[in-house]
């Protein structure tokens, strides 16, 4: 035992130089990539979450836009403002129906995760005009 001590040599074999240096390249190559896999991955969902902030005017009896155009999976965050009377935003393929009143604007978000065409309008009855009040959403696939 003691002259392989003194050669340098044990028990467990080295591996050799070569071996070794080709082991540690493919190491650091995985590495490398699944780190610039995790980043680009992470740049993804946060060009996903970022947030587009639309403000609708409701008015006798109109949106103001009168379309609204995004990505799809595009966080939208919308702010209706009743410019006269109370006026509600309503998309039926969102499930969403939001109303506001003069003075009193309503702020909601929700992520457009179809493509097509939606349309939005005011479901409140109590005044005729209401009625014809409406608008598109367009949805463009990624």
């Amino acid at each position: 035992m003691a002259a392989s001590i003194a050669s340098g040599t044990s028990r467990h074999h080295a591996a050799p130089p070569v071996a070794r240096r080709r082991w540690l390249k493919l190491a650091l190559g995985a590495s490398v990539a699944a780190a610039a896999a995790l980043w680009l991955g992470r740049a993804r969902a946060a060009a996903q979450d970022r947030v587009r902030t639309v403000a609708v005017g409701a008015r006798r009896y109109a949106f103001a836009p009168e379309a609204i155009e995004v990505q799809q999976d595009e966080l939208l965050r919308v702010i209706l403002t009743a410019e006269d009377v109370p006026h509600s935003f309503t998309i039926d393929e969102y499930r969403i129906a939001k109303r506001a009143s003069p003075g009193h604007p309503v702020t909601f978000e929700f992520r457009a995760d179809r493509p097509g065409r939606f349309r939005y309008y005011c479901n409140i009855k109590t005044d005729e005009g209401c009625r014809d009040m409406r608008g598109t959403l367009i949805v463009h696939p990624r």
